[in-house]
């Protein structure tokens, strides 16, 4: 495992911080289910990470292993059920949310996919769920062309022979062999930068002379870890283990067409309504909020990338009493400072220095830092045409972002002319799910038809 896939497998131990994501395909009919569970199987083939288990690390100083599942049963990864009548939308959400929270075992691979029959007018659902450690959200959209084709009666893909299996991988390291590596200076070893960064903060007169990496590796640590304030909301001050799934769904064009209007962006288009429904929330419950501490998810996906390229950028949000085209002006500006200055504490180097620290210290410090957020946003971008799973259109696709913590994550994903948001919540802290649900809808539409407002000429 990479150092930020480590980071994110160690923090499971807290159940509170699962790095857990899945997606909900509401579908025309139900797939072919033969044919789907022989696509993933081929998948593996393609995408090794789903053939593989997490093998821990024989010594704490290096990261667990990606080894290949020699008991891998397809059967328990693609499933399918039924749930009762009346099949509705609100079932399958709850459904979903249970899924996404049962945690994964961890000596199998790290995905699952459950076929949802018993809609009504004969349509079906796809619950999808997958581990942070496998892919990011962009990445998973990547993968999921394993398994969606771009017309209904689309040809499988050739049958996997034994020319094209794998290789298997080796067998994981013993201890001894760990050890060795270590020695040797095999593996990377992240213990040297958490020591650069303990003897900059020992002699703070040493910074100039430092490195420009390690100065940004210290700035962005001392960020984060010294940023202890609590979230600011008055209303969701608990965290629990419930869940509550809501969706909402917006039109792409005219959403995009707005942002463009107001001088910003569709990104700062959805952190905007997600704003404005979270101050709309307080304010209808009689308790109003100047502001709200928000992270959004910053991709940093290059040709080179790995499985997760991303980073985080935390901002305050104003989420007073004011009209929604000032609202995002003011969040365009703070949104683009925010991303700027999340490199210095990007995934990457966090990851690194926690590598350092024990299971127990790394969990604490995490948790510590998801009290400081009231609700995290990420935007992943789709496909712009229809898609089919093994004969069955894709018909909506809600994303549930990992809660990690915070009280509600949005989570966008554009489809088909449609922006596609999943609302994952923390039903103790966010008391009333569907009113927030009904704020987005109204703020996105408050959204679209907000005009800039110009300057009126005096006459001479």
């Amino acid at each position: 495992m990479s150092d930020a896939e480590s980071l994110m497998w160690r923090l499971d131990k807290d159940p509170h911080l699962s790095s857990t994501f899945g997606t909900v395909s509401i579908l025309d009919r139900p797939p072919d289910f033969d044919r789907l569970r022989a696509r993933m199987e081929r998948a593996i083939h393609d995408v090794p990470r789903l053939g593989w288990r997490v093998h821990p690390a024989p010594v704490t100083l290096s990261a667990p292993l990606w080894v290949d599942d020699p008991d891998f049963d397809i059967d328990q990864h693609v499933r399918r059920v039924a749930v009762p009548p009346p099949g509705d939308l609100r079932q399958v959400l709850d459904l979903a949310s249970l899924i996404v929270l049962d945690p994964f075992d961890r000596s199998r691979p790290l995905w699952q996919f459950v076929v949802v029959e018993g809609l009504p007018d004969g349509r079906a659902a796809l619950v999808q769920k997958m581990h942070h450690t496998i892919t990011d959200g962009e990445g998973g959209v990547q993968m999921s062309l394993q398994y969606l084709d771009f017309e209904r009666d689309a040809p499988d893909p050739p049958a996997i022979t034994a020319a094209l299996d794998a290789a298997p991988s080796p067998p994981p390291p013993t201890t001894v062999e760990t050890l060795r590596d270590l020695l040797l200076g095999g593996i990377r070893l992240p213990i040297g930068i958490a020591r650069q960064v303990h003897e900059l903060l020992a002699d703070p007169a040493a910074i100039p002379a430092a490195s420009a990496a390690t100065f940004d590796t210290v700035r962005g640590v001392l960020a984060q870890l010294t940023d202890v304030e609590r979230a600011r909301s008055p209303l969701w001050t608990q965290r629990s283990l419930r869940r509550r799934m809501e969706v909402v769904r917006a039109p792409f064009r005219e959403t995009k067409d707005a942002a463009t209007r107001l001088g910003g962006t569709l990104n700062t288009a959805f952190l905007t309504a997600a704003a404005d429904a979270a101050a709309r929330y307080h304010a209808e419950l009689d308790a109003p909020v100047d502001e709200l501490r928000a992270t959004m998810a910053v991709s940093t996906r290059t040709a080179a990338s790995g499985a997760n390229a991303w980073s985080l950028a935390r901002m305050m949000v104003p989420t007073g009493e004011m009209p929604i085209a000032d609202r995002f002006r003011a969040i365009h500006e703070i949104a683009e400072a925010a991303r700027s200055d999340s490199g210095g504490a990007s995934l990457d180097t966090l990851a690194a220095v926690a590598t350092a620290l024990p299971t127990s210290v790394v969990t604490r410090l995490a948790r510590q830092q998801a009290q400081t957020v009231d609700f995290a946003t990420s935007n992943v971008r789709g496909a712009p045409m229809p898609m089919y799973i093994t004969g069955a259109q894709l018909l909506e696709n809600y994303p549930l972002g990992p809660l990690a913590g915070v009280a509600f994550n949005l989570t966008l994903l554009s489809y088909l002319g449609s922006l596609d948001m999943g609302v994952n919540i923390d039903a103790v802290a966010v008391a009333e799910p569907e009113r927030l649900a009904r704020a987005l809808e109204r703020s996105f539409k408050d959204l679209t038809g907000a005009r800039v407002r110009r300057a009126r000429r005096r006459a001479p």
